[in-house]
Protein backbone atom coordinates (compact mmCIF):
# COMPACT_ATOMS: atom_id res chain seq x y z
CA UNK A 1 0.00 0.00 0.00
CA UNK A 2 1.55 3.74 -1.17
CA UNK A 3 2.68 5.70 1.38
CA UNK A 4 3.70 9.41 1.55
CA UNK A 5 7.46 10.25 2.38
CA UNK A 6 6.95 11.31 5.95
CA UNK A 7 8.03 14.92 6.91
CA UNK A 8 10.85 16.57 8.01
CA UNK A 9 9.92 16.65 12.11
CA UNK A 10 8.72 12.97 11.34
CA UNK A 11 12.12 11.67 9.65
CA UNK A 12 13.66 13.35 12.88
CA UNK A 13 12.11 11.22 15.85
CA UNK A 14 12.08 7.88 13.53
CA UNK A 15 15.69 8.67 12.82
CA UNK A 16 16.42 9.05 16.94
CA UNK A 17 14.30 5.69 17.84
CA UNK A 18 15.79 3.72 15.03
CA UNK A 19 19.74 5.32 17.06
CA UNK A 20 20.76 7.24 14.07
CA UNK A 21 23.23 10.15 15.81
CA UNK A 22 25.55 12.29 13.83
CA UNK A 23 25.38 14.50 10.42
CA UNK A 24 22.45 16.30 9.61
CA UNK A 25 23.56 14.59 5.99
CA UNK A 26 21.99 11.40 7.09
CA UNK A 27 18.37 12.41 6.76
CA UNK A 28 18.53 12.57 2.58
CA UNK A 29 19.80 8.82 3.37
CA UNK A 30 17.34 7.90 6.16
CA UNK A 31 14.70 9.17 3.78
CA UNK A 32 15.37 6.83 1.29
CA UNK A 33 15.31 4.09 3.29
CA UNK A 34 12.19 4.29 5.26
CA UNK A 35 10.47 4.61 1.37
CA UNK A 36 11.84 1.66 1.18
CA UNK A 37 10.97 -0.05 4.00
CA UNK A 38 7.37 0.77 3.06
CA UNK A 39 7.53 -1.97 0.11
CA UNK A 40 10.68 -4.04 1.33
CA UNK A 41 10.56 -6.45 4.04
CA UNK A 42 13.96 -6.66 4.26
CA UNK A 43 14.46 -3.25 5.06
CA UNK A 44 11.25 -3.67 7.47
CA UNK A 45 13.07 -6.00 9.33
CA UNK A 46 16.10 -3.71 9.16
CA UNK A 47 14.50 -0.99 10.88
CA UNK A 48 12.13 -3.17 13.58
CA UNK A 49 15.84 -4.62 14.74
CA UNK A 50 17.49 -1.01 15.02
CA UNK A 51 14.56 0.09 16.51
CA UNK A 52 13.99 -2.66 19.34
CA UNK A 53 17.83 -3.02 19.97
CA UNK A 54 19.50 -0.14 19.05
CA UNK A 55 22.15 -1.75 16.82
CA UNK A 56 24.34 0.55 14.81
CA UNK A 57 24.45 0.19 11.30
CA UNK A 58 27.94 -1.43 10.42
CA UNK A 59 27.17 -4.05 13.01
CA UNK A 60 23.96 -5.08 11.99
CA UNK A 61 25.37 -5.40 8.08
CA UNK A 62 28.19 -7.23 8.43
CA UNK A 63 25.56 -9.80 10.73
CA UNK A 64 24.62 -10.72 7.59
CA UNK A 65 27.19 -10.65 5.80
CA UNK A 66 28.29 -12.93 7.79
CA UNK A 67 25.82 -15.44 7.13
CA UNK A 68 26.68 -14.88 3.46
CA UNK A 69 29.82 -17.43 3.18
CA UNK A 70 30.54 -20.78 2.04
CA UNK A 71 28.38 -22.42 5.19
CA UNK A 72 25.52 -22.41 3.05
CA UNK A 73 23.62 -20.07 0.50
CA UNK A 74 22.48 -15.93 1.73
CA UNK A 75 19.38 -15.62 3.31
CA UNK A 76 18.61 -13.22 0.42
CA UNK A 77 19.26 -16.09 -1.93
CA UNK A 78 17.16 -18.54 -0.27
CA UNK A 79 14.33 -16.03 0.50
CA UNK A 80 14.63 -15.30 -3.74
CA UNK A 81 14.61 -18.91 -4.77
CA UNK A 82 11.37 -19.69 -2.37
CA UNK A 83 9.21 -16.92 -3.42
CA UNK A 84 9.47 -15.31 0.02
CA UNK A 85 10.94 -12.37 1.93
CA UNK A 86 14.79 -12.39 3.48
CA UNK A 87 12.71 -11.63 6.69
CA UNK A 88 10.84 -14.77 6.81
CA UNK A 89 13.80 -16.72 6.08
CA UNK A 90 15.83 -15.73 8.53
CA UNK A 91 12.84 -16.25 11.47
CA UNK A 92 11.92 -19.63 10.39
CA UNK A 93 15.37 -20.68 10.57
CA UNK A 94 15.88 -19.43 13.77
CA UNK A 95 12.86 -20.74 15.16
CA UNK A 96 14.01 -24.14 13.28
CA UNK A 97 16.93 -24.02 14.67
CA UNK A 98 15.89 -22.52 18.52
CA UNK A 99 13.79 -26.08 18.70
CA UNK A 100 16.50 -28.85 17.47
CA UNK A 101 14.80 -29.65 14.49
CA UNK A 102 17.31 -27.44 11.78
CA UNK A 103 20.63 -26.56 12.19
CA UNK A 104 23.63 -26.36 9.75
CA UNK A 105 26.98 -28.33 11.13
CA UNK A 106 30.72 -27.75 9.92
CA UNK A 107 31.98 -31.39 9.32
CA UNK A 108 35.55 -32.63 9.13
CA UNK A 109 36.52 -35.06 6.41
CA UNK A 110 38.53 -36.76 8.03
CA UNK A 111 39.08 -39.32 5.37
CA UNK A 112 41.21 -36.62 3.50
CA UNK A 113 43.24 -36.73 6.43
CA UNK A 114 44.16 -40.60 5.97
CA UNK A 115 41.50 -41.25 9.41
CA UNK A 116 40.17 -44.42 9.34
CA UNK A 117 36.34 -45.01 9.32
CA UNK A 118 34.44 -47.46 11.01
CA UNK A 119 30.92 -48.58 11.96
CA UNK A 120 30.42 -49.92 15.87
CA UNK A 121 27.91 -52.14 17.10
CA UNK A 122 27.54 -52.44 20.53
CA UNK A 123 25.71 -54.79 23.02
CA UNK A 124 25.03 -53.93 26.68
CA UNK A 125 23.19 -54.22 29.68
CA UNK A 126 19.36 -52.32 29.65
CA UNK A 127 20.22 -50.07 32.50
CA UNK A 128 23.62 -48.74 30.80
CA UNK A 129 22.64 -47.94 26.93
CA UNK A 130 21.37 -43.81 27.26
CA UNK A 131 24.74 -43.29 29.47
CA UNK A 132 27.11 -44.96 27.22
CA UNK A 133 25.44 -43.53 23.97
CA UNK A 134 25.95 -40.12 25.36
CA UNK A 135 29.18 -40.71 26.00
CA UNK A 136 29.79 -41.98 22.48
CA UNK A 137 28.23 -39.17 21.32
CA UNK A 138 30.43 -36.41 23.03
CA UNK A 139 33.41 -37.72 21.69
CA UNK A 140 34.63 -35.52 18.25
CA UNK A 141 35.84 -38.52 16.37
CA UNK A 142 32.10 -40.16 16.57
CA UNK A 143 28.88 -39.71 14.19
CA UNK A 144 25.41 -40.86 13.57
CA UNK A 145 25.33 -42.44 17.11
CA UNK A 146 21.95 -44.30 18.01
CA UNK A 147 19.68 -46.44 20.60
CA UNK A 148 18.54 -49.00 18.69
CA UNK A 149 16.08 -51.84 19.73
CA UNK A 150 15.19 -51.78 23.23
CA UNK A 151 17.95 -49.25 24.56
CA UNK A 152 20.17 -52.53 24.83
CA UNK A 153 22.01 -52.09 21.02
CA UNK A 154 24.06 -48.63 19.96
CA UNK A 155 25.03 -48.19 16.51
CA UNK A 156 27.67 -45.49 15.72
CA UNK A 157 30.12 -43.99 13.26
CA UNK A 158 33.98 -43.55 14.45
CA UNK A 159 37.25 -41.73 12.76
CA UNK A 160 40.41 -43.01 14.06
CA UNK A 161 43.27 -40.53 12.96
CA UNK A 162 46.06 -43.55 14.22
CA UNK A 163 46.27 -46.85 14.89
CA UNK A 164 46.88 -45.62 18.90
CA UNK A 165 43.27 -44.11 18.92
CA UNK A 166 42.09 -47.25 17.63
CA UNK A 167 43.30 -49.67 19.76
CA UNK A 168 42.47 -47.38 22.89
CA UNK A 169 38.90 -47.39 21.66
CA UNK A 170 38.25 -50.76 20.26
CA UNK A 171 40.69 -52.59 22.23
CA UNK A 172 40.45 -51.27 25.98
CA UNK A 173 37.70 -48.88 26.57
CA UNK A 174 34.80 -50.08 25.53
CA UNK A 175 35.25 -54.23 26.43
CA UNK A 176 36.32 -53.28 29.88
CA UNK A 177 33.64 -51.29 30.07
CA UNK A 178 31.36 -53.77 32.73
CA UNK A 179 28.08 -53.73 31.06
CA UNK A 180 29.08 -53.98 27.38
CA UNK A 181 28.13 -57.14 26.57
CA UNK A 182 29.66 -57.06 22.92
CA UNK A 183 31.20 -55.29 20.56
CA UNK A 184 31.71 -55.41 16.69
CA UNK A 185 33.60 -53.29 14.56
CA UNK A 186 33.28 -52.95 11.10
CA UNK A 187 35.93 -51.46 8.49
CA UNK A 188 34.00 -49.16 6.10
CA UNK A 189 35.19 -49.90 2.89
CA UNK A 190 32.96 -48.07 0.79
CA UNK A 191 29.78 -45.77 0.87
CA UNK A 192 27.36 -46.00 -1.65
CA UNK A 193 24.45 -43.76 -0.50
CA UNK A 194 25.15 -40.83 2.26
CA UNK A 195 23.02 -38.75 4.22
CA UNK A 196 23.38 -35.37 2.19
CA UNK A 197 22.46 -36.88 -0.81
CA UNK A 198 19.43 -38.53 0.35
CA UNK A 199 16.46 -38.10 -2.10
CA UNK A 200 13.88 -38.27 0.68
CA UNK A 201 15.49 -34.57 2.30
CA UNK A 202 15.21 -33.61 -1.77
CA UNK A 203 12.40 -30.76 -2.14
CA UNK A 204 13.66 -28.45 -4.36
CA UNK A 205 13.13 -28.27 -8.10
CA UNK A 206 16.03 -29.34 -10.30
CA UNK A 207 15.96 -25.31 -11.20
CA UNK A 208 15.92 -24.37 -7.63
CA UNK A 209 18.86 -26.16 -6.48
CA UNK A 210 20.75 -25.02 -9.15
CA UNK A 211 20.32 -21.04 -8.04
CA UNK A 212 21.39 -22.52 -4.50
CA UNK A 213 24.72 -24.02 -5.72
CA UNK A 214 27.88 -22.36 -4.77
CA UNK A 215 29.90 -20.30 -7.52
CA UNK A 216 32.79 -22.00 -8.60
CA UNK A 217 35.60 -19.21 -9.35
CA UNK A 218 36.18 -18.74 -13.03
CA UNK A 219 39.83 -19.12 -13.64
CA UNK A 220 42.05 -16.71 -14.87
CA UNK A 221 43.05 -16.81 -18.38
CA UNK A 222 46.40 -17.84 -19.32
CA UNK A 223 48.44 -15.02 -20.09
CA UNK A 224 49.41 -14.79 -24.03
CA UNK A 225 52.11 -15.86 -25.64
CA UNK A 226 55.02 -14.22 -26.65
CA UNK A 227 54.50 -13.11 -30.54
CA UNK A 228 55.99 -14.84 -32.76
CA UNK A 229 55.96 -15.72 -36.77
CA UNK A 230 52.36 -17.60 -37.23
CA UNK A 231 52.73 -21.20 -37.76
CA UNK A 232 50.92 -22.24 -41.30
CA UNK A 233 47.59 -22.90 -41.54
CA UNK A 234 46.44 -26.59 -40.66
CA UNK A 235 44.62 -28.69 -42.73
CA UNK A 236 41.01 -28.36 -42.81
CA UNK A 237 39.35 -31.06 -40.83
CA UNK A 238 35.83 -31.84 -39.92
CA UNK A 239 35.09 -30.29 -36.59
CA UNK A 240 34.12 -32.83 -33.84
CA UNK A 241 30.56 -33.84 -33.05
CA UNK A 242 29.38 -32.32 -29.60
CA UNK A 243 29.36 -33.83 -27.13
CA UNK A 244 26.03 -35.03 -26.09
CA UNK A 245 24.20 -32.28 -23.65
CA UNK A 246 23.98 -33.67 -19.83
CA UNK A 247 22.81 -31.87 -16.52
CA UNK A 248 25.88 -30.73 -14.62
CA UNK A 249 27.01 -31.88 -11.77
CA UNK A 250 26.29 -29.55 -8.34
CA UNK A 251 29.76 -27.78 -7.75
CA UNK A 252 32.06 -29.08 -4.56
CA UNK A 253 35.04 -28.31 -3.06
CA UNK A 254 37.68 -30.44 -5.21
CA UNK A 255 39.99 -32.73 -2.79
CA UNK A 256 43.34 -31.52 -2.79
CA UNK A 257 45.91 -33.89 -2.91
CA UNK A 258 47.98 -32.41 -0.26
CA UNK A 259 45.10 -31.43 1.71
CA UNK A 260 45.87 -28.73 4.86
CA UNK A 261 46.12 -30.36 7.88
CA UNK A 262 44.26 -28.79 10.72
CA UNK A 263 46.38 -26.84 13.59
CA UNK A 264 45.24 -26.06 17.11
CA UNK A 265 43.36 -22.61 16.11
CA UNK A 266 41.65 -24.29 13.32
CA UNK A 267 40.51 -27.02 15.74
CA UNK A 268 38.93 -24.44 17.92
CA UNK A 269 36.88 -23.01 14.99
CA UNK A 270 35.55 -26.24 13.82
CA UNK A 271 34.50 -26.75 17.36
CA UNK A 272 32.09 -23.71 16.95
CA UNK A 273 31.66 -24.85 13.80
CA UNK A 274 30.58 -28.28 14.70
CA UNK A 275 27.40 -26.97 16.80
CA UNK A 276 26.82 -24.14 15.01
CA UNK A 277 27.37 -24.10 11.08
CA UNK A 278 26.90 -20.36 10.46
CA UNK A 279 28.76 -19.03 13.41
CA UNK A 280 30.26 -15.33 12.51
CA UNK A 281 34.27 -14.81 11.54
CA UNK A 282 34.33 -12.93 14.89
CA UNK A 283 33.30 -15.40 17.22
CA UNK A 284 35.43 -17.77 15.25
CA UNK A 285 38.10 -15.69 15.61
CA UNK A 286 38.05 -15.22 18.98
CA UNK A 287 37.64 -18.74 19.63
CA UNK A 288 41.19 -19.03 17.86
CA UNK A 289 42.49 -16.06 18.85
CA UNK A 290 43.47 -14.70 15.47
CA UNK A 291 42.17 -11.55 13.41
CA UNK A 292 38.91 -12.34 11.62
CA UNK A 293 40.86 -12.11 8.46
CA UNK A 294 43.32 -15.14 9.24
CA UNK A 295 40.18 -16.71 10.44
CA UNK A 296 38.33 -16.34 7.10
CA UNK A 297 41.52 -17.06 5.18
CA UNK A 298 41.96 -20.42 7.08
CA UNK A 299 38.53 -21.50 6.94
CA UNK A 300 38.52 -20.86 3.01
CA UNK A 301 41.47 -22.96 2.58
CA UNK A 302 39.64 -25.79 4.70
CA UNK A 303 36.73 -25.35 3.02
CA UNK A 304 38.27 -25.68 -0.61
CA UNK A 305 40.01 -28.79 -0.08
CA UNK A 306 37.65 -30.78 0.84
CA UNK A 307 38.69 -31.20 4.73
CA UNK A 308 35.95 -28.72 5.80
CA UNK A 309 32.03 -29.10 4.61
CA UNK A 310 28.80 -28.30 5.62
CA UNK A 311 25.91 -30.21 6.26
CA UNK A 312 22.22 -29.55 7.18
CA UNK A 313 21.61 -31.74 10.09
CA UNK A 314 18.11 -32.11 10.09
CA UNK A 315 15.53 -34.75 11.90
CA UNK A 316 14.46 -37.38 8.99
CA UNK A 317 11.03 -37.42 10.95
CA UNK A 318 10.88 -33.53 11.07
CA UNK A 319 10.63 -34.73 6.97
CA UNK A 320 7.91 -36.69 7.65
CA UNK A 321 9.74 -40.26 8.09
CA UNK A 322 9.68 -41.37 11.50
CA UNK A 323 10.44 -44.91 11.37
CA UNK A 324 14.11 -45.25 11.10
CA UNK A 325 16.35 -48.66 11.26
CA UNK A 326 19.59 -49.89 10.76
CA UNK A 327 19.90 -53.07 8.39
CA UNK A 328 22.64 -54.95 8.74
CA UNK A 329 23.02 -57.77 5.78
CA UNK A 330 25.50 -60.77 4.44
CA UNK A 331 25.89 -60.90 1.01
CA UNK A 332 27.90 -63.27 -1.44
CA UNK A 333 31.02 -61.30 -2.14
CA UNK A 334 30.13 -61.45 -6.03
CA UNK A 335 26.82 -59.13 -5.77
CA UNK A 336 28.33 -57.05 -2.91
CA UNK A 337 29.06 -54.69 -5.07
CA UNK A 338 25.48 -54.64 -7.01
CA UNK A 339 23.69 -55.01 -4.21
CA UNK A 340 25.16 -52.08 -2.56
CA UNK A 341 24.43 -49.65 -5.46
CA UNK A 342 21.39 -51.05 -5.88
CA UNK A 343 20.38 -50.31 -1.91
CA UNK A 344 21.96 -46.60 -2.75
CA UNK A 345 19.02 -46.24 -5.56
CA UNK A 346 16.57 -46.94 -3.23
CA UNK A 347 14.74 -43.76 -1.44
CA UNK A 348 14.29 -44.99 1.49
CA UNK A 349 17.94 -45.34 2.01
CA UNK A 350 20.12 -42.20 3.34
CA UNK A 351 23.26 -44.43 3.80
CA UNK A 352 25.21 -47.64 2.70
CA UNK A 353 28.33 -49.14 3.06
CA UNK A 354 30.82 -52.11 1.97
CA UNK A 355 31.73 -52.76 5.24
CA UNK A 356 34.32 -55.92 6.69
CA UNK A 357 32.77 -58.77 8.66
CA UNK A 358 30.30 -61.54 8.15
CA UNK A 359 27.93 -58.81 8.00
CA UNK A 360 29.18 -57.21 5.14
CA UNK A 361 26.65 -54.20 4.22
CA UNK A 362 25.39 -51.70 6.44
CA UNK A 363 22.45 -49.73 5.72
CA UNK A 364 19.91 -46.45 6.83
CA UNK A 365 16.41 -46.50 6.31
CA UNK A 366 13.87 -43.75 6.76
CA UNK A 367 10.22 -44.95 6.55
CA UNK A 368 7.06 -43.34 7.22
CA UNK A 369 5.60 -45.88 8.81
CA UNK A 370 6.13 -49.12 10.51
CA UNK A 371 3.76 -50.60 7.47
CA UNK A 372 6.31 -48.61 4.94
CA UNK A 373 9.37 -50.72 6.76
CA UNK A 374 7.56 -53.76 6.65
CA UNK A 375 6.61 -53.11 2.61
CA UNK A 376 10.06 -51.91 2.14
CA UNK A 377 12.23 -55.33 3.73
CA UNK A 378 9.83 -57.83 2.07
CA UNK A 379 9.22 -56.21 -1.39
CA UNK A 380 12.47 -53.77 -2.62
CA UNK A 381 15.20 -55.76 -0.36
CA UNK A 382 13.65 -59.29 -0.47
CA UNK A 383 14.20 -58.93 -4.34
CA UNK A 384 17.67 -58.13 -4.23
CA UNK A 385 19.34 -61.17 -5.72
CA UNK A 386 23.02 -62.17 -3.36
CA UNK A 387 21.62 -60.99 0.49
CA UNK A 388 21.93 -64.42 2.27
CA UNK A 389 20.80 -62.63 5.93
CA UNK A 390 19.56 -59.69 7.42
CA UNK A 391 19.17 -58.25 10.42
CA UNK A 392 17.08 -54.61 11.74
CA UNK A 393 17.37 -52.73 14.59
CA UNK A 394 14.51 -49.66 14.79
CA UNK A 395 16.10 -46.51 16.06
CA UNK A 396 14.24 -45.41 19.01
CA UNK A 397 16.90 -42.50 19.83
CA UNK A 398 19.46 -40.44 18.19
CA UNK A 399 21.96 -38.63 20.21
CA UNK A 400 23.99 -37.48 17.32
CA UNK A 401 24.36 -36.90 13.83
CA UNK A 402 26.33 -34.60 11.79
CA UNK A 403 28.43 -32.08 14.13
CA UNK A 404 28.08 -32.12 17.60
CA UNK A 405 26.22 -34.18 19.62
CA UNK A 406 22.31 -33.03 19.68
CA UNK A 407 21.32 -30.98 22.69
CA UNK A 408 17.80 -32.84 22.72
CA UNK A 409 16.63 -36.42 21.54
CA UNK A 410 15.67 -36.01 18.16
Amino acid sequence: MARNRPSRQELIRLRRRAGFVGRRGEIAAFRDNFARAVEDPAHQFLFHVRGQAGVGKTSLVRQFEETAREQGAPFRTIAEVLGVSEHTVARRYRRLRAHGVLRVAGVLNGVLLGHTPWTLRLQCTPDAGEALATALAARSDTAFVHLLSGGTEISCNVLTSCADERDALLLRKLPRTSRVTAVSAHLLLRATALPHTWAGAAWLSAEQARRLQPLEPTPAPDPPAPSAAPDPPAPSAAPDPPAPSAAPDPPAPSASPDPPVPDAQDRAMLDLLAHDGRTGYRALAAAARVSDSTAKRRLEALHRSGVLRYAVDIAPAALGFPTEARLWMSVRPAALAEVAGAMAAHPEVSFAAMTTGPSNLVAAVNCRNTDGLCRYLTERVAALDGIRSMETAPVIRTLKRSGAALPVSR
